[in-house]
């Protein structure tokens, strides 16, 4: 039961220590503005005072860097290099392709991209077309003769068993 206890406030410890992590980087910023709950916690938490400890040695740290200089001739190099490799006579077809998308000029993508959705947007709307118009085919004139035909077999048929229902019914009652 003793051990338990122990767990109890070890576990109490660690979530005022994790809870406490969110609010050192405002110790560590502004520490007017942290409260006294903070203050306390980190006098007597060994832990968080080293962490507290840390975060001061990385934003000292910070502090005395510098940004390096760049390098003045840079963008002199840079362009230098696009301009020779621009220029530079590429080993085949797929090669020269290849290296005018790549370092070409960006102006005559417009009218290869103005094309390619013209032929994307008439290619789907034919097909949408034909896709939405799928009727069966109209019979043609001999067609429609045997059609008759057979909608009249099949109507004599019907006058057929409506004859014998009616035949069954007389004789049923007399």
């Amino acid at each position: 039961m003793g051990r338990r206890g122990l767990g109890v406030g070890m576990n109490t410890t660690k979530t005022q220590c994790d809870e406490m992590g969110l609010k050192l980087a405002d110790l560590l910023l502004d520490p007017e503005s942290a409260s006294a709950e903070v203050k306390a916690h980190v006098e007597t938490c060994d832990a968080c005072r080293g962490e507290l400890s840390e975060l001061r040695a990385t934003m000292a740290l910070l502090d005395g860097w510098e940004a390096p200089e760049p390098n003045p001739y840079f963008v002199t190099k840079t362009g230098a290099r696009f301009r020779e490799e621009r220029e530079a006579a590429p080993a085949g077809w797929l090669e020269r392709l290849r290296a005018r998308f790549v370092y070409g000029p960006r102006s005559h993508m417009r009218p290869v991209a103005a094309m390619a959705f013209s032929v994307a947007l008439l290619l789907s709307g034919g097909a949408y077309l034909a896709l939405n118009n799928l009727e069966p085919p109209k019979p043609a004139g001999d067609a429609a003769v045997v059609h008759d035909l057979q909608l009249m077999d099949s109507n004599a048929e019907l006058l057929d068993q409506l004859e014998s229902l009616s035949n069954s019914q007389q004789d049923g009652s007399e």
